[in-house]
């Protein structure tokens, strides 16, 4: 999905973010929504290596 936005899309956005949000504020929103993903990752991470791990012992 975000493979079809292209560069004019992403310029788009920045735009409609920095008078929506002001200048001020799109650090910090950039902060949290980076923190935010990098948890997400890490719970799916997690999630995926208990599947396995189940899996594995369901095997033996």
């Amino acid at each position: 999905m975000l493979s079809n936005i292209g560069v004019p899309g992403l310029i788009l956005i920045l735009i409609i973010a920095l008078v929506i949000f002001g200048p001020s504020k799109l650090p910090e929103i950039g902060k949290a929504f980076g923190s935010s993903l990098k948890e997400f990752k890490k719970a799916t991470g997690d999630i995926m290596s208990d599947d396995d791990t189940k899996k594995k012992s369901n095997d033996e």
